[in-house]
């Protein structure tokens, strides 16, 4: 018989181990291979400090999980693994879960039949790469993305604020608006945005820089400015930048439905790769 699996928090020296099983799927896991580089690091303002779980069999480490700041499946997690995390999942109260879609469903199965749970937002995702060999990135020059300055948090909190309700979520400036700018003020350094006439009109955030690739989260662009390419050109100009970096590749999340969204993508040369499911519950 196997030997059972045993689920525990990981340490900052065990790292090692968490990342190398990870790295194996290095693509489908880059937020959680960020995470877990940074755990034992202060978080950012506003932010959580990383919380990660392993399930180990032995010295082997079979399945991973972020709790904070969000939930995080790595993507080779299986029932067993699960199974070995319900006693941490159970804890959560308010929480924001986004991983593939196999593990998020036995995950909110498991959790709504253990534990009365309410949802607020339960959607899917197409999570979507590209790689230098099929990126179209030709120079606009008519519009260029630049790294956010401090002047431009007014108009970051805002983007922000905006992006959640238009995806139903909870605007979270309405019950701690100093902890929310203290949330966009410490993503400063990862936002590029672009302006017209000194006005911002599109953000996007390179949320995770590494090697194996970046990922792109919060990208909006203010509704008078849409369907003008400014989205087009920002996109353009931090997809460069990641591959001047190094980075093997782009990746970012559409959600289903976002028919703009998926035609901005794909017209830059990004592909499908998977599926996503995000749960917002309490």
């Amino acid at each position: 018989m196997p030997e059972p699996l045993r689920a525990r928090p990981l340490l900052p020296e065990e790292r090692g181990p968490a990342l190398a099983h990870l790295a194996r799927r290095a693509q489908e896991n880059l937020f959680l291979l960020d995470l877990a580089a940074r755990l034992g690091e202060p978080p950012a303002p506003g932010e959580l400090a990383t919380e990660i779980v392993c399930a180990w069999r032995g010295r082997e480490i079979v399945g991973v999980v972020c709790l904070r700041p969000s939930v995080v499946f790595d993507a080779a997690v299986g029932p067993e693994a699960l199974a070995a995390f319900h006693p941490f999942l159970d804890g959560l109260g308010v929480g924001l879960v986004k991983s593939p879609a196999p593990a998020v469903d036995l995950f909110w199965r498991e959790l709504r039949n253990r534990r009365r749970r309410r949802c607020l937002i339960d959607r899917l995702e197409t999570a979507y790469v590209l790689r230098r060999g099929r990126a179209r990135l030709a120079a606009d020059l008519t519009a260029r993305a630049r790294l956010a300055e401090a002047g431009d948090l007014e108009a970051l909190v805002v983007a922000a604020r905006e992006s959640l309700r238009e995806e139903s979520r909870p605007d979270p400036f309405a019950g701690d608006a100093r902890g929310f700018r203290r949330w966009v003020e410490g993503r400063l350094s990862r936002a590029r945005v672009v302006e017209e006439h000194g006005r911002v009109v599109f953000v996007g955030y390179a949320d995770v820089q590494r090697p194996e690739g970046w990922l792109v989260q919060g990208v909006y662009t203010w509704p008078e400015a849409r369907r003008r390419g400014f989205a087009t050109a920002g996109m353009r100009d931090l997809c460069r930048e990641a591959f001047c970096a190094g980075a093997e590749h782009v990746q970012l999340a559409v959600v289903d439905g976002n028919e703009a969204g998926r035609g901005l993508y794909e017209g830059l040369g990004f592909e499908p790769f998977g599926k996503l499911r995000t749960i917002l519950f309490a």
